[in-house]
């Protein structure tokens, strides 16, 4: 009842002699010691960053650059702050654009579920003031209040917008400070100030008519303009496209997906479902919750550096001239200086898979790729070809690197080999050993002034095993029969 209906109600105080904080579910205080002693023991494993892509959503096949996309806007950048004046924004933006059925909202969805903070919203449900910030008059004290949209509640977090294309424009420009500056300027009812919007932003969008279009331009095939593209740093294009073997992988892949699966009615009698976690466990892959803590961790806790002499500074500007000149004659999306602040971001972001303390020549090499394919898929199906050509050195080529490797690994045999018979021949003493043995820190210390730290790929390869090396993990050395040449 209220005044109105002859009852009166008057204002209500709560008078507390004690107040408990709610724990925050995104603060690294949630962790347990036997959660950070997992992590760190994750950490050990130089296949981290692999296996952290490769557990993004496991029940979507296929589709490795938006989950290279999705890992790096989970993990983040480091923010920068120049000299308390000017903010540099460390989150990763994730546009995610393509036909009906290639699982972009299962994307979100999962992205929603992972990261210790996220507000799930849609374009078509949101408007400008549902996404920033709104103001209210209040009906006891009718004064006006302050209310924060889906970007304001996601602060640290991460933002998902579905249906990105359904959004009004007058909505869309709405987000431009926040998705670049990270905050929301409110001046309204006499209330003038400014709320924080420090999050990522993952948005999902159909093209014109449904399809996408691969004889046109990313820009030609979505009504987004460009500044508000230039805002994502990385643009995944999603295709339906009919392959025999790719659909037939793809359907086995989903059978099995359901055949793993227990029906309702088995749990109702009390059927135990399959474990899922020994599972993912003996595919390398890594628990949902696991991964959660791990994220929650890493953006807690590492904060990598750019450091001139860890990762090839040379390389990172001719590629930017290099997408400049290349965005101007084929089109697509312009390349602007945005674009080498979202390498560094996604650099850093690669480094913090790792829970490394500084950027490394491979991280850089990982976010020169995802930039390279994201600019590659932005562009006509008929020059994606020849850009690949083109751009081709700036591509790291895991073969390549064994080839270097390789010949590395038979110089040092060869000083090896060269210093036994020297010996042996003072001392008079006729060479009967016939295997030779390195130590596996003198090829790592080789492999590091060439800026190449995991080796682990390498010694697992045919070409290892070919060329008659083997290594002995125990000992850490690594041998070959002097018949072996």
């Amino acid at each position: 009842m209220t005044l109105k209906s002859g009852f009166p109600v008057f204002n209500t105080y709560i008078t507390a002699n004690h107040i408990c904080k709610r724990n925050d579910e995104s603060s690294v205080n949630n962790l347990t010691p036997e959660d950070i002693a997992e992590i760190l023991e994750l950490k050990k494993d130089p296949q981290i960053g692999k296996r952290i892509v490769k557990s993004i959503a496991p029940s979507i096949f296929g589709h490795h650059l938006p989950k290279m996309a999705l890992a790096m806007a989970l993990f983040g950048g480091v923010p920068k702050n120049v000299q308390e004046k000017h903010r540099i924004r460390g989150d990763c933006n994730v546009l995610l654009l393509g036909d009906p059925g290639t699982a972009k909202s299962q994307f979100l969805k999962y992205a929603e579920h992972t990261a210790p903070r996220a507000v799930y919203s849609t374009g078509k449900g949101a408007s400008a003031v549902g996404l920033t910030a709104s103001v209210h008059k209040d009906p006891l004290t009718k004064e006006w209040t302050l209310e924060g949209g889906a970007l304001v509640l996601a602060d640290r977090g991460v933002c998902l917008i579905d249906e990105f294309d359904k959004m009004n424009e007058q909505d869309r420009t709405s987000i431009h400070e926040a998705m670049e500056q990270q905050s929301i300027s409110i001046s309204k009812a006499g209330i003038v100030t400014s709320l924080q919007a420090r999050c990522a932003v993952i948005a999902a969008a159909n093209p014109i008519g449904g399809r996408y279009d691969a004889s046109n331009t990313l820009k030609d095939n979505v009504e987004l303009t460009d500044p508000i593209l230039q805002r994502f740093d990385v643009l995944c294009v999603l295709q339906d496209q009919v392959d025999p073997v790719a659909d037939e992988r793809l359907a086995q892949f989903v059978t099995s997906s359901h055949m793993r699966a227990i029906p309702a009615a088995d749990l109702a009698r009390g059927e135990s479902p399959p474990s899922q976690s020994s599972k993912e466990e003996s595919e390398g892959m890594i628990p949902q919750e696991l991964l959660r803590k791990y994220i929650q961790y890493a953006r807690c806790n590492c904060f990598p550096v750019l450091n001139g002499n860890t990762f090839d500074q040379e390389k990172v500007s001719s590629l930017y001239v290099a997408l400049r000149q290349e965005s101007a004659k084929s089109g697509g999306v312009p390349i602007a200086v945005r674009h080498i602040e979202s390498l560094m971001r996604m650099a850093e972001a690669h480094a913090k898979m790792h829970l490394r303390d500084y950027v490394r020549n491979d991280d850089m090499n990982a976010a020169i790729s995802v930039l390279l394919e994201s600019f590659f898929v932005s562009q006509k199906f008929s020059v994606r070809k020849s850009l690949r050509k083109a751009f081709g050195k700036f591509l790291v080529d895991e073969q390549d690197q064994n080839s270097l490797m390789l010949h590395m690994l038979s110089d040092l045999f060869r000083n090896e080999q060269m210093y036994q018979i020297i010996r042996m021949r003072q001392k008079g003493i006729e060479d009967d050993d016939n295997v030779l043995e390195i130590p596996l820190e003198e090829l790592e210390g080789k492999a590091q002034e060439r800026r190449m730290y995991d080796l682990s790929g390498f010694l697992k390869s045919s070409a290892f095993s070919e060329a008659g090396y083997v290594l002995d993990e125990s000992r850490r050395v690594i041998a070959r029969p002097t018949a072996a040449r």
